[in-house]
């Protein structure tokens, strides 16, 4: 935002916590590798376009009609799809279209969960470095925000995070896994210790996995934990492992009485029909969108192995992006990264950089630019 245009919104009267505040966002530039904002940078595939453009032309002959406020095929599709995400773990398949929840991208799912749970008087814990979007939740449902703290690896303990819900007894905690930026997930052991410790509060428990489909062989999800638990919240999005960035999907899966709070919060006919059935479309073609979730998840851990052998400190893991530290000056990295066309993160953690696990060629490019950097500032 300009500096003018920065007078002109403070002569507005603002809320008291907005006057000041940025906005979220990301640089948005045309270079040849677009690698900061985690999106799936294969492109769409040409049946999954066909199928939802088909779709779509059915829904928008009915565009005079307000769309299905409750959803219920997509929801539907979604279970199912969440069904065979937990059967490939060993896990029963136990979730209903009555599980599930959707919304327009996971950042609505967390409004509407902190609209229902948090507010004026209550307050949201999670723990930084996170997704930096929680903050803003809160601020916008006019909760206490408090941040957390983690382990000098970014990694998190059973025991730790037991032990700072105790102390804080937030009504909403956020768990983020695979995290983001760090890419790191918790233990299925760290969730059941946050969800034992937050009943001593009457604390709603959110695990955000919207990296989840990328996590490593052997991290579960806490879809698993979800029988007997009704103040357990399992966030998705179809945002990355479905190529849907653009196409605005969030979701969760919970306790049918956290689908009937949701209800309590959302506006009328919040998802078009046109969001539905693009939505739809792409469930349909979950296998084919699923090959690209293993291409990605090669190349991420290409690009890990790469990196440790310049001598960096990449985090592990189980995400669609590699977050990595040992960098003598970061923004000096980035801007030669991206004076080769190539765009990544930087997350404001001084040493630290992130970057997508894009296509084969766009690693390659990655890699390539940053050993020169390397080399150029070690000789």
């Amino acid at each position: 935002m300009t500096s003018s245009r920065s007078r002109n919104l403070s002569r507005l009267p603002l809320r008291e916590e907005l006057k000041g505040q940025e906005p979220y966002g990301a640089p948005q530039l045309a270079v040849k590798a677009m690698l900061n904002v985690n999106e799936t940078t294969y492109d769409v595939p040409a049946d999954v376009v066909d199928a939802i453009a088909k779709e779509v032309r059915s829904a928008a002959a009915q565009l005079n009609r307000y769309p299905d406020r409750e959803f219920s095929t997509l929801r539907e599709k979604l279970a199912d799809y969440l069904n065979r995400d937990l059967a490939a773990e060993g896990e029963p398949a136990q979730l209903t279209a009555e599980n599930i929840w959707a919304a327009n991208g996971s950042n609505e799912i967390m409004q509407h969960i902190l609209q229902a749970f948090a507010g004026p008087g209550r307050s949201v814990l999670s723990f930084p470095p996170t997704y930096s979007m929680y903050p803003l939740y809160a601020r916008g449902t006019y909760s206490e925000y408090i941040a957390g703290t983690r382990g000098a690896d970014f990694t998190q303990t059973p025991a730790d995070v037991a032990a700072q819900i105790k102390e804080h007894r937030p009504n909403v905690v956020i768990l983020c896994s695979p995290n983001n930026p760090t890419g790191t997930a918790l233990t299925l052991e760290t969730v059941e210790a946050a969800y034992e410790a937050a009943l001593e509060s009457d604390t709603i428990v959110v695990v955000d996995e919207a990296y989840g489909e990328f996590r490593q062989t052997g991290t579960g999800s806490a879809l698993a934990l979800l029988p007997g638990r009704e103040r357990l919240i399992v966030s998705r999005t179809m945002s990355k492992a479905f190529a849907l960035a653009g196409g605005r999907l969030g979701y969760l899966a919970a306790a049918p009485e956290v689908t009937d709070a949701m209800r309590l919060v959302r506006l009328p006919y919040h998802l078009s029909a046109v969001t539905q059935a693009t939505a739809v479309a792409a469930l349909d073609h979950s296998a084919t969108l699923m090959a690209n979730v293993e291409r990605i998840k090669e190349q991420r851990d290409r690009i890990v192995t790469a990196l440790a052998e310049m001598g960096l400190h990449p985090a592990p893991s189980d995400a669609n992006f590699v977050f990595f530290g040992g960098l003598h000056d970061e923004k000096a990295a980035w801007q030669h990264l991206l004076d080769d066309g190539i765009l990544i993160r930087d997350v404001g953690i001084p040493g630290h950089l992130r970057v997508t696990a894009g296509t084969e060629e766009e690693a390659t490019d990655f890699l390539a630019s940053l050993q020169h950097f390397i080399s150029g500032v070690t000789t």
